[in-house]
């Protein structure tokens, strides 16, 4: 049998030398309950722990109730899809992976993605050597401007693109079509051709969390009608909005020394005189605003992030914009104010290592820099422009969440504005009140459970977990049947963590309120409550019989046909009445 591309007992074996425990203590903070494992979840921010993790080998949050195996926890800790999850597990404990078997168009899908990944490995080495050549001199001149060492020339594997056709040459030599090229984001179709899209460049490749070549940016050596720096399209593996430059290093010196905090600036030139400079942990966006995506994939490495952008205008929106996705992170997050119209390339330059230390060192709270920011914004000796910086600020201030967390900030505010504490307290509470009445949307209505829902969860979670009280008489096919494929399951007695390898099993709420069902918080005699939704489904069953079997009685004139419906009448009167299962018994 096929789980999602793999042997069900592969799988399982899989599993089992990669113990959800060991993996997820690689990331958090696990501490032992009873029989369960529990930790904060790192799906979403919390302070009491309701991430759990069970003997069977599977994880849910009763917060934001995620839920899956130890392969779905490395998709998501790594932000990497199912095949690269198999992977990483497999080279840990030394597996093969065997042969992946799919659906033609999701093997098409892989092999695809296998290819491209292979090109643009072939693409990065074939750059790097070009910048080496003779015809390479402008590049040679820009790196030598730039004083890039040998070192950030290798870190980076930095490289040059010398022509239009260069590199689509050299992939046709090494087997790859021109489709797979395009796949690539390499290279594009113009005027029927196809061309190098970021010829007679300077190369940067882009790298994942894995070391593999995933796109590029190039940066312009001449004047040009077009943008300074060009991405490659976004492709089967490259997604800016997800995409960490310098992840690849990060991960390398994380796992070299403990990582003290993170450095994030703005652009990869910035990155690279960061690492030139001795700030290895140094990273940056992808030329894009930061995303949640970013977020995650930066939390793994540390709980230090310091914000490093330009001291221009869109450096302090970029910081402004940094600071609404990692707020709730439950990180400590601190800002670097750098001088007007400068870049940490700039202060490198200009000031040196030390100043830049010292800068960082000095690097402010998220709510000082806000602040600061918004004072600077309204002159205070105006009672219409305090007004407003007062309002602005005790906004960003009750986004703290609490009163014992407000209290600093506003004492700052006081001492700025003059205003009495006691106003600011009322103020910010009036203010959340008042916010919280006018952006409030109408609730909806709860959906409510279709009227069975609630005992046929019941019932398969007792026969799914092996509750002892199951009876083991009942023909649960017959008495549940619109439920089959979860019966399917059950009856497969298979692990219990092997459900996560059906496809769409985790996106199935059901099937999850299911496998997640929590018998211990349960206050009711659990036999009795099993027998009493077991009775309450055959009870509506008999009696939906018992209604089409009047309705055909009253609308049937032949005389056998209707003393034979007159029988069965009588016969599921008895049943209803004794409240018998008869109808639903294995036939042996």
């Amino acid at each position: 049998m096929q789980g999602r591309g793999f042997p069900v007992e592969w799988l399982s074996e899989l599993k089992r030398k990669n113990d959800l425990v060991t993996i997820a203590s690689n990331y958090l903070k696990l501490e032992q309950k009873g029989r369960r494992f529990w930790a904060c979840c790192p799906f979403h921010n919390e302070k009491t722990p309701s991430f759990s993790i069970t003997e069977d080998g599977i994880y849910h949050c009763y917060g934001c109730k995620e839920s899956g195996d130890v392969i779905t926890f490395v998709e998501k800790m790594e932000n990497v899809d199912f095949m690269d999850a198999i992977k990483i597990l497999a080279d840990k404990v030394g597996m093969q992976v065997p042969e992946f078997q799919s659906s033609d168009k999701r093997k098409q899908s892989q092999q695809l993605k296998e290819r491209v990944l292979s090109a643009l490995d072939y693409a990065y080495k074939h750059y790097m050597e070009n910048l080496y050549n003779n015809d390479a001199k402008a590049a040679q001149e820009y790196i030598k401007k730039r004083k890039f060492t040998r070192r950030e020339l290798e870190d980076f594997k930095i490289g040059f693109s010398k022509n239009w056709t260069d590199i689509v040459d050299y992939l046709k030599s090494k087997g790859f079509s021109e489709r797979e090229m395009l796949a690539a984001g390499i290279c594009q179709k113009k005027n029927e051709r196809v061309i190098d899209c970021i010829a007679n460049r300077l190369v940067f490749p882009i790298f994942n969390a894995f070391n593999e070549c995933i796109g590029f940016s190039a940066r312009a050596l001449e004047k040009t009608d077009f943008a300074k720096y060009k991405n490659t399209a976004e492709t089967i593996v490259f997604q800016k909005g997800k995409i960490v430059f310098g992840i690849n290093l990060l991960k390398a010196l994380k796992q070299q020394q403990l990582l003290y905090n993170i450095i994030m600036v703005e652009g990869q030139m910035d990155v690279i005189a960061m690492h030139k400079g001795g700030f290895k942990q140094t990273v940056a966006c992808m030329g894009t605003a930061m995303t949640k995506d970013h977020v995650s994939e930066l939390k793994r490495y540390s709980d230090n992030i310091v914000l490093c952008f330009d001291g221009d205008g869109a450096g302090v929106k970029a910081t402004l914009r940094a600071i609404d996705m990692w707020r709730d992170e439950n990180v400590n997050l601190k800002v670097v104010a750098l001088p007007e119209g400068k870049d940490p390339d700039e202060i490198l330059n200009i000031y040196g290592k030390e100043k830049l230390q010292e800068m960082i060192d000095n690097a402010v709270g998220y709510m000082e820099f806000l602040i600061e920011y918004y004072h600077s914004k309204y002159n205070l000796e105006n009672p219409e422009e305090k007004g407003k910086f007062v309002k602005e600020i005790l906004s960003q201030i009750k986004k703290l969440g609490s009163q014992s967390l407000y209290e600093p900030y506003l004492e700052k505010i006081r001492d700025l504005t003059k205003i009495p504490l006691d106003i600011l307290r009322r103020d910010i509470n009036a203010e959340g009140v008042l916010k919280s009445f006018a952006t409030k949307e109408p609730e909806a209505l709860p959906v409510a459970e279709k009227k069975d829902d609630k005992a046929v969860k019941f019932i398969l979670a007792s026969l799914l977990h092996k509750r002892s009280f199951v009876d083991e008489r009942i023909d649960y096919q017959k008495l549940l049947n619109g439920y089959e494929k979860y019966l399917e399951m059950i009856n497969q007695n298979l692990p219990l963590s092997a459900i996560f390898d059906f496809e769409g099993a985790s996106e199935d709420k059901f099937l999850m309120d299911i496998v997640n069902f929590n018998f211990a918080s349960f206050e009711e005699d659990e036999g009795r409550y099993f027998k009493e939704c077991v009775w309450k489904i055959a009870e509506q069953k008999l009696k939906k019989n018992q209604s089409e079997l009047n309705e055909e009685y009253k609308n049937c004139e032949d005389l056998t046909r209707r003393a034979e419906i007159a029988r069965k009448l009588g016969k599921l009167a008895i049943q209803l009445k004794n409240k018998s299962l008869e109808e639903f018994n294995v036939r042996r």
